[in-house]
């Protein structure tokens, strides 16, 4: 067989491919290079937070961050005080890496204890007459408005609706067109608007949220596009169709570029596959399974991924409060293990353990991933050949936890010799 040419010189005659066949591959290709660029444009850039915290919509006020952060922080200095005492409960090892995620957990519960906020109109809410439903989506708007322009919003923070299923179809809707045109007589939509679509069972569904947000932009006077939205997958048939085939994909696809993320729902998924109350939970394999699928379907798509929540709320006595500690603390390490990088969060004293969790997850990594970065930057080689693909998970997991304040930039660059811009680059952002 003829060697192929890499020189830049003419192949001799009849080994060479004509200007015809060239032009055949291209024809045949484009449509897929399009397809391909539409259907997975990587990954979307921005920060993906490391958890939700769903808040009932009576229950939402404007003093609700301080409130969680305070009662975070009242848990953490009662119950693990000290870095001796959460390893204890945690049943992990003290030392200088647990003592450094301490403070600097102490410190982010100050500063920023919620990243991500859903005011919660369904199951949290529940049906309620029509006017005080209104009230409450009208009030949520002006306190999310509120918050944005004081300063004191979380990063992320939106509504969850109810469904598209009939018999909640009309009140969900309108509760969003009420929280949205709300938001814009307040001054603008924020840039951390998050909606969340609940118990999605058919692609349609999704469609049809699509319409009505294309309509509302274009009445507004919006860019098209402008509001995304979660899609909560806690139905047996958003993971497999009647059909037989695989669902969540199709709901990324009717989407049509706004889905931006993928929500496990542990308790009602679990429920809908039969699994008895006791056993429900983020590690039952049934959980797995959708979690693997969701997985598959959003890779390379833009579409970010979360678990879910456990129920186990980390009250009472000390004891008691470890016990839950160590639980959500291992179910929060699983998830990020499994590439599952958000979750859920229930209660106040789950935002210890969650942050406690994120933290060592990035630190401890920090100087693998930092030496693997610098050699592979380098072409240095070393104990490990990385590949493009491993150099964008690399920066990836750096950038993320200097998203969260697991990790500081000066130290990455210490350690690696890039700034943001060269992370960002390498992560594919």
């Amino acid at each position: 067989m003829a060697q192929a040419q890499v020189d830049g010189s003419k192949p001799e005659d009849g080994a060479s491919f004509s200007s015809a066949a060239r032009a055949a591959v291209e024809a045949l290709l484009a449509p897929v290079d399009a397809d391909l660029a539409r259907r997975y444009p990587g990954e979307p850039g921005t920060r993906q937070p490391v958890h939700t915290v769903y808040v009932p919509a009576d229950a939402f006020d404007a003093d609700t961050v301080r409130s969680w952060g305070s009662q975070a922080l009242e848990a953490f200095d009662t119950h693990a005080a000290t870095p001796e005492q959460l390893a204890a409960a945690l049943g992990v090892p003290a030392g200088a890496l647990l003592a450094d995620v301490h403070a600097r957990v102490r410190a982010k519960l100050e500063r920023e204890p919620i990243e991500d906020l859903r005011i919660d109109f369904e199951d949290g809410y529940g049906p309620r007459p029509d006017a005080e439903e209104d009230a409450a989506a009208v009030r949520a708007a002006r306190l999310v408005a509120a918050a944005v322009a004081d300063g004191t919003a979380p990063p992320y923070i939106g509504i969850r609706i109810k469904c598209m299923e009939a018999a909640v179809r009309d009140r969900g809707i309108r509760t969003l067109e009420l929280f949205l045109a709300t938001l814009l007589a307040e001054g603008s939509l924020p840039d951390g608007l998050v909606l969340t679509l609940p118990k999605v069972t058919y692609a349609e569904q999704v469609t049809a949220l699509v319409r009505l947000l294309d309509d509302f932009e274009q009445r507004a006077g919006l860019p098209a596009k402008r509001i995304g939205f979660e899609i909560q997958i806690e139905t047996t048939q958003a993971i497999l169709g009647p059909d037989g085939r695989a669902t969540v994909a199709r709901m990324i696809e009717a989407a049509e570029g706004r889905a931006t993320g993928l929500h496990y729902g542990t308790f009602d998924y679990s429920a809908a596959c039969g699994v008895s109350a006791a056993y429900q939970s983020m590690d039952h394999p049934v959980a797995d399974h959708a979690k693997a699928v969701m997985q598959v379907a959003a890779a390379g798509t833009g579409v970010r991924l979360s678990d879910g929540s456990t129920n186990v709320i980390p009250t009472g006595p000390t004891e008691q409060v470890h016990a839950a500690w160590k639980l959500h603390h291992g179910l929060v390490r699983r998830s990020l293990v499994r590439a599952y990088y958000q979750g859920w969060d229930m209660h106040p004293a789950h935002l210890p353990t969650r942050y406690v969790a994120v933290y060592s997850f990035y630190r401890e990594g920090l100087q693998a991933a930092a030496a693997r970065l610098a050699a592979y930057v380098a072409k240095a080689g070393g104990d490990v050949m990385d590949e493009p693909a491993t150099a964008r998970a690399l920066s990836g997991y750096v950038l993320r936890g200097l998203d969260c304040g697991a990790v500081d930039l000066a130290e990455v660059t210490g350690l690696t010799g890039l700034d943001r811009a060269r992370l960002d680059e390498l992560a594919g952002r």
